[in-house]
């Protein structure tokens, strides 16, 4: 899965945890999902201590209007942009050293994708997800795109 901010991550449960997916310039992680249900975490640490947690699993995702969606959407708050829920169930947790990982300081999120979604609006949302998030670099076909080809 691409890299993450905002607070966007729920443990559901003891192995399951969900993610709310913003939309980005492509939908890897949804069309690989779509293709194996395969996914892996990994969460750094960049402070004193050094640590690397990969959490690996199997996972589904979830669109705005499906029943899934309804239940779990409360869990976060929403912000423009949001395009899916992804939730996993996780069969195995690891860590390693991170031993070579940098030093490296919080200053804040970033402001420019939320900036971007509202500027594009919930038409231009749409649009953007057909010619962007449809289908995977490497022409699998995402949930999104299934339900944007049962649209037309």
């Amino acid at each position: 899965m691409s890299p993450k901010g905002y607070d966007t991550f729920r443990i559901l449960s003891t192995n399951r945890v969900a993610y709310l997916d913003l939309t980005g310039s492509g939908n890897e992680t949804s069309a690989h999902l779509n293709e194996n249900n395969r996914i892996t975490f990994m969460f750094v640490s960049f402070g004193e201590k050094p640590l690397i947690l990969r959490l690996y699993g199997t996972a589904a995702v979830y669109l705005p209007g499906s029943a899934e969606w309804e239940e779990l959407a409360p869990l976060f708050d929403l912000v423009p942009g949001s395009r899916q829920i992804i939730v996993a169930d996780i069969h195995s947790v690891k860590t390693s050293c991170g031993f070579s990982m940098p030093l490296l300081s919080y200053e804040g999120e970033r402001n420019q994708l939320i900036k971007w979604a509202e500027n594009k609006g919930s038409t231009g949302l749409e649009t953007y997800w057909k010619e962007k998030n449809a289908v995977s670099m490497d022409g699998i076909t995402t949930p999104l795109g299934k339900r944007i080809g049962e649209e037309a």
